[in-house]
């Protein structure tokens, strides 16, 4: 199927609206298509044809914004590429490229326009996992697959043409590109900051009429700790990339700041289940919960606790070819309302003395700790045990702990056999992708130096 370009037809509706904000710079819809015509003509000068790969490698910004623009208009595939990577990271994400951009498309002379139109079955972006538990893989995403996943995140948070969606998570992150695409697809604005910076953000909550924010459970807690309270428009912060803990909610809640847990992943464009925007301000996904699934998406739980995912937003390459479901490698509960519960991932389960723990259940559990800032939970190589469950915590800043304290704050709120067998306390910050994801990897090869 073959829809109108989404810039093109953004900038029809209403040219003199905001697309972007980024930088001090306000740019127009017309402006941006117009930036973006200019780019696919030079896209089209350097070589670079429809289905091809061009890589970016740019700061989030609106050379970034122009670059992905101008693929999807010249129907190249655009691939992102985080530009703090090393040089051996930015070649291995941009192999397959044909062109690796790393500074703005130049303008060029006027020529031959580029159709403005979408094949949905077309791959338009390839993005790579967070690489939480191994090394980051590409997904690739069709125009499809980001058009159902904008209409099912609008239903769920009621976004109109009026949003004015911050991001400060890296564009190279589906969570990220997803507000740049998703804001053409509604013509609304997108505000962009380079990188999360807390007294930056708090300032836009503030004073820049923000009305929806991504961020994840750290940089959630960071704005509290900075003294926001009851900013002034904004609807939801859209809090994802992990558990949520019940106490951080609570602050939340009590700092007048509207949260809406999701749950999502790479593979399945985005947002797989969310907080419904009317129930964000009484936190009805539950301590962990994260909503229903979006309204374009099915979710069922395997008979191993697996949750399976199906729907327009889940790249074709993902599903499984034999029962065509994305398995996700997360576990999770569905609740008698249909709202998902995550509670862990498959391979970082620890079985320890026969009985299988949830590392993420055990870190939402410390941190209810008033005192505890960050914690991860590993499995560490018993010869009594097997695995004996291990926790790094990183105390809040003034704060008091001591290892028995915290076995006993477990004890009050888990099984007996989910109890950490040692905590340590480090003042060093836990290992973490740039959308704020625990690096399990890392933490497992840094555990000596906890231990």
């Amino acid at each position: 199927m073959v829809v109108e370009g989404w810039l093109e037809r953004a900038a029809r509706a209403r040219p003199g609206h905001a697309a972007l904000e980024s930088g001090g710079a306000r740019i127009t819809y017309a402006e941006l298509r117009a930036a973006a015509r200019a780019g696919a003509r030079a896209l089209a000068r350097r070589g670079v044809g429809r289905g091809q790969e061009v890589a970016i490698a740019m700061a989030p910004g609106a050379g970034f914004a122009t670059a992905v623009h101008a693929c999807l208009l010249a129907g190249a595939v655009a691939v992102p590429v985080d530009p703090r990577l090393s040089q051996a990271e930015r070649r291995r994400v941009a192999a397959g490229a044909a062109l690796v951009l790393e500074e703005p498309l130049s303008d060029t002379p006027p020529g031959e326009e580029p159709l403005a139109v979408h094949d949905l079955d077309a791959v338009a972006v390839v993005i790579h996992t967070s690489g939480t538990t191994a090394l980051p893989r590409p997904v690739r995403l069709t125009y499809g697959n980001l058009l159902w996943s904008a209409l099912g995140s609008a239903v769920a948070l009621a976004t109109g043409p009026q949003e004015r969606w911050l991001c400060a998570l890296p564009l190279s992150h589906v969570g990220g590109l997803s507000i740049l695409i998703r804001s053409a697809i509604h013509a609304s604005t997108a505000v962009l900051h380079e990188r999360f910076d807390t007294e930056r953000v708090v300032h836009a909550l503030r004073g820049e009429r923000i009305t929806t924010v991504s961020l994840v459970a750290t940089t959630l807690a960071r704005l509290l700790e900075a003294g926001l309270r009851e900013p002034p428009t904004l609807r939801c912060a859209l809090t994802g990339g992990g558990p949520v803990p019940a106490a951080l909610l609570t602050r939340a809640r009590e700092a007048g700041v509207p949260v809406s847990q999701t749950y999502g992943l790479t593979e399945a464009c985005s947002q797989v289940s969310t907080v419904p925007i009317r129930a964000a301000d009484r936190s009805e996904g539950g301590a962990r919960g994260a909503g229903p699934p979006l309204f374009c998406t099915r979710v069922r739980i395997d008979t191993d606790g697996e949750i399976l995912v199906a729907g327009p937003t889940v790249a074709p390459a993902a599903a499984s070819a034999t029962d065509g479901w994305l398995h996700t490698g997360d576990l999770g509960l569905l609740d008698e309302r249909g709202s998902l519960r995550v509670t862990g991932r498959r391979a970082e389960t620890i079985v320890s003395g026969g009985e299988n723990v949830a590392p993420a259940e055990v870190e939402a559990a410390l941190e209810e700790h008033p005192g505890v800032l960050e914690s991860a939970v590993v499995g560490r190589a018993d010869p009594e045990w097997g695995e004996a469950v291990t926790a790094i915590v990183v105390a809040s800043p003034g704060a008091r702990l001591d290892e028995a304290q915290l076995r006993a704050h477990c004890a009050a709120r888990l099984a007996r056999y989910k109890v950490p067998k040692q905590v340590v306390l480090t003042v060093e910050p836990l290992p973490r992708t740039p959308s704020g994801k625990l690096l399990r990897r890392e933490l497992r090869h840094r555990c000596h130096n906890y231990l």
